[in-house]
């Protein structure tokens, strides 16, 4: 079990790192590391909650992902817990960055 907590950890640290690699100068600067670490937690708990991770893929084996969607999602999120206020626009690309590590990884 600390293995596989241990492997989560890392591999949290390399999503972090990808996303703020990702991310334009301009947005980059509104998002600290601790800042990545909430939001992909959040990331978690909306895929899980939504249901996107049953979603059937398409015939080219895709999945629709609303990006604006859940940007604003966690937007609401993270103002309903106090934790800062940030924008769907700027969100986009945290969003577009984990999904894009996850393609990669």
């Amino acid at each position: 079990m600390e293995e596989d907590f241990m492997a989560m950890a890392e591999d949290d640290l390399r999503t972090v790192e990808f996303i703020r690699n990702y991310l334009p100068l301009e947005v980059k600067e509104k998002f600290s590391e601790d800042d990545l670490f909430y939001f992909i937690d959040l990331l978690a708990d909306y895929y899980y909650e939504s249901g996107i991770l049953e979603a059937e893929p398409d015939a080219d084996g895709c999945i629709d992902i609303d990006t604006e969607a859940i940007a604003k999602a966690l937007a609401e999120r993270a103002r309903k817990e106090k934790y800062g206020d940030f924008t769907p626009e700027d969100l986009v690309w945290v969003v577009q960055g984990e999904l894009e590590y996850g393609e990669q990884a």
